[in-house]
C-alpha cells in the first residue's frame, strides 16, 4: 500500500486564457508536514481549491488522488466524511454562531457525543482564549482568535489530511508564534498536513518537505530545512 495521502499529477487550472496553475506534480505522504511556499499570485490557493473542489468555474486538467482514490468526482462537502479538512484563507468561521457551536459544526460527521465534548475540551486546553469566550459569537472575535477557532473546528473531524491556507496572514507576531506552535503539535500527533504559507521562514522551519511555486509552476522541491540554506530561497523569500 502506498504511503501517499495526496498525489497531484499534471494539475492545470485556467480561467479563460489565464493559466493560474501550469501542470504541477506534488505529493504528501502519510504523517508528513509539507509546505507550499511562493509569492502572492503564484497559484498556491488555487491548488488547494482544486484539491477541495471549491474553484469558481474554470478549466481543470490533471489528476488529484486522495488515499489512492480520485477526488475529481467528489463534492467538496463530502470531503470531511473522508477525513479531509481545510482551514481556508480568511478563516471562514460561522460568524453568527458561538465558538462552541462552530466546534460542534466541525464534528457534524460524528455521532460520538462524549468523544466530541472531550475533543472540544481538548482544544479549549490548547486555546484557552476560546474557552473563555465559548458563548461569544465567532464574528466578534479578533483575527487571531478566529484563526484558532478555524483550526480547532477543522480538527474536530479527526482529519487524515489537514489543508491550511495562509494561517498566519494578518496576525500579530505573538499570534503567529502560537499558530505555528499548534501546527507543529498537530503534525506530531500524526496528522498529515499540507501548509500553504507566505511566511517562508516559519513554514520551512516547521515542515518536513517543501515545494516552491512561481507563476503557476513548481520550481523547487526537497527537504524543508535544506531550503532554508539555499541561496535562491534566501534571496527570493527569506530576505537574505
Amino acid at each position: 500500500m502506498s504511503d501517499n495521502i495526496l498525489k497531484i499529477d499534471g494539475l492545470q487550472v485556467a480561467y479563460g486564457g489565464i493559466k493560474a496553475v501550469k501542470g504541477i506534480d506534488l505529493e504528501v505522504n502519510r504523517g508528513e508536514l509539507v509546505t507550499l511556499i511562493g509569492a502572492n499570485g503564484a497559484g498556491k490557493t488555487t491548488t488547494l481549491k482544486a484539491i477541495t473542489g471549491t474553484l469558481p468555474p474554470c478549466k481543470v486538467a490533471g489528476t488529484i488522488s486522495y488515499q489512492g482514490q480520485p477526488l475529481a468526482s467528489n463534492k467538496s462537502f463530502k470531503l470531511v466524511q473522508q477525513k479531509l479538512a481545510m482551514v481556508p484563507e480568511g478563516r471562514g468561521v460561522f460568524t453568527r454562531m458561538t465558538i462552541h457551536e462552530n466546534l460542534l459544526m466541525g464534528a457534524y460527521t460524528r455521532n460520538d457525543k462524549a468523544g466530541i465534548e472531550a475533543d472540544i475540551d481538548g482544544w479549549y486546553a490548547v486555546f484557552p482564549r476560546l474557552k473563555e469566550r465559548s458563548a461569544q459569537l465567532a464574528g466578534t472575535l479578533s483575527g487571531g482568535e478566529q484563526q484558532m477557532l478555524a483550526m480547532a473546528r477543522a480538527l474536530m473531524c479527526h482529519p487524515t489530511l489537514l489543508l491550511l491556507d495562509e494561517p498566519s496572514m494578518g496576525l500579530a507576531p505573538i499570534m503567529v508564534e502560537k499558530i505555528f506552535e499548534v501546527i507543529r503539535d498537530v503534525s506530531q500527533r500524526g496528522i498529515t498536513v499540507l501548509l500553504v504559507e507566505q511566511n517562508a521562514r516559519l513554514a520551512l522551519q516547521a515542515a518536513h518537505r517543501a515545494y516552491v511555486m512561481e507563476s503557476g509552476l513548481i520550481t523547487m522541491s526537497g527537504d524543508a530545512r535544506a531550503m532554508l540554506d539555499d541561496p535562491r530561497v534566501q534571496a527570493a523569500y527569506l530576505g537574505e
